[in-house]
């Protein structure tokens, strides 16, 4: 990740401090951050999925990536300093190694989390009821292809 910080000593340095929202999760700010010191953690509805704190972490890339509102919220957890970039999508045009930093560690949480989705099916493979319906759902969402995303859920329409 020292290689990817190398390519941001030109972005401007933003600081957040402890219980700062560095993202609100429904919002679209089209900008990124990437972590230079400190740590943040993400929650969505409150509930705490993930905490940042390695240097070079990008921070706000499915949100510009996909063009939705942000995901989930990060807030500082600590004195926290971060690149901000203000024009994601030139930025990563002329830096195919922060590009390709980036498509690897989105490939790292799409095996994990079909890793995790293949164990869901099987789990719930022979149910009758309504958690029979759970491996149908997870075929439709495996296969969804150039289809724009629709955050949410009947329950939860974002």
């Amino acid at each position: 990740m020292n290689k990817l910080l190398s390519h941001c000593q030109s972005l401007p340095e933003v600081t957040f401090d402890v219980g700062e929202v560095i993202l609100p999760e429904g919002s679209k700010t089209g900008i990124i951050y990437i972590l230079k010191e400190g740590e943040a953690e993400v929650t969505k509805r409150d509930i705490h999925v993930s905490r940042i704190e390695e240097p070079g972490s990008i921070i706000g890339e499915l949100s510009v990536l996909l063009d939705i509102p942000h995901m989930a919220t990060v807030r500082a957890v600590k004195p926290t300093r971060l690149y901000k970039v203000e024009d994601p999508a030139s930025f990563l045009r002329s830096h195919t190694e922060i590009c390709y930093q980036l498509a690897h560690l989105l490939a790292q949480r799409l095996h994990s989390v079909s890793n995790y989705l293949v164990d869901v099916k099987e789990q719930y493979k022979d149910r009758d009821d309504h958690l029979g319906m759970i491996d149908e759902i997870l075929e439709t969402l495996v296969h969804q292809q150039g289809e724009e995303p629709t955050p949410g859920s009947d329950r939860d329409p974002v």
